[in-house]
């Protein structure tokens, strides 16, 4: 295989952004969704909008690098400035079409845990939930990022900080939150799926990745693509010139990709 013109994460970004559909209203979350967003904005999906936790609303890429979500880059030429009760009110409404969550630790019906986890005898505190529990509950859908590391893969998580599907195969049928829970998690060597059942499976592994390299981080057995009769396991495209041009135009220095 021929060396890689990408890292890890500008695929991740890719794969995130893909996830945004046209028209989305979608709920940005720190680190790379920052970046996602604008990529997807400005290729397949310029009718999106950004809604950030801190009350910005965006249609349109920041005209500038923006390290968190109130830098003024991201709040020159916004569509509004608000605050944090108009964001969370738009997204108890059901204005919200996709967030982006991350976490710790997730378990196979996407729940997830950034709350605290425990390693042999010593534990961990974590920053809680923020907004994220939010999102969770109330997001038509969100799609999941993390670095693919099997120590973040768990049976099930310490502490449900934000809820995924139900874990009796119910999906979200017995939960109250209104959303509809979690569609897609994207690591840094695949892009998994959630089948009816709201259980993970495989949807495709990235250039250079072997199935039985991603499954084995797992501590059950992973279903694929195949598994839920969703076709065949495929490769994740790898981002485009353009693609690739823009995310290093939103983030030149790299910082978070």
């Amino acid at each position: 295989m021929a060396s890689k013109t990408y890292t890890d994460r500008e695929l991740m970004v890719t794969a995130a952004a893909s996830e945004i559909e046209d028209s989305d209203t979608v709920f940005v979350g720190m680190r790379l969704p920052l970046i996602a967003f604008q990529v997807a904005v400005s290729t397949h999906a310029p009718n999106s909008m950004a809604v950030y936790e801190s009350g910005v609303v965006r249609d349109s890429p920041a005209d500038g690098f923006i390290h968190t979500m109130c830098d003024l880059p991201n709040l020159n030429r916004a569509v509004s400035t608000t605050g944090m009760i108009d964001i969370m009110s738009r997204l108890q409404r059901g204005d919200v079409d996709v967030g982006f969550l991350g976490g710790a630790e997730i378990d196979r019906y996407g729940n997830l845990n950034t709350t605290w986890v425990q390693g042999g005898e010593q534990e961990i505190r974590l920053p809680g939930s923020g907004g994220a529990c939010d999102i969770a509950c109330m997001a038509d859908r969100t799609v999941l990022l993390m670095p693919h590391e099997p120590r973040r893969f768990v049976e099930e998580v310490n502490y449900v900080t934000s809820p995924g599907h139900s874990s009796d195969g119910s999906g979200r049928d017995t939960h109250p939150q209104a959303g509809g829970g979690p569609s897609a998690l994207v690591t840094s060597k695949a892009t998994f799926g959630f089948d009816d059942d709201g259980e993970l499976y495989l949807r495709s592994l990235h250039p250079g990745v072997s199935e039985s390299e991603v499954v084995a981080d797992f501590p059950w057995e992973m279903n694929t693509a195949e598994d839920v009769d969703e076709g065949s396991v495929t490769t994740t495209a790898e981002p485009a010139t353009a693609e690739l041009e823009l995310i290093r135009t939103f983030d030149p220095d790299g910082f978070w990709t």
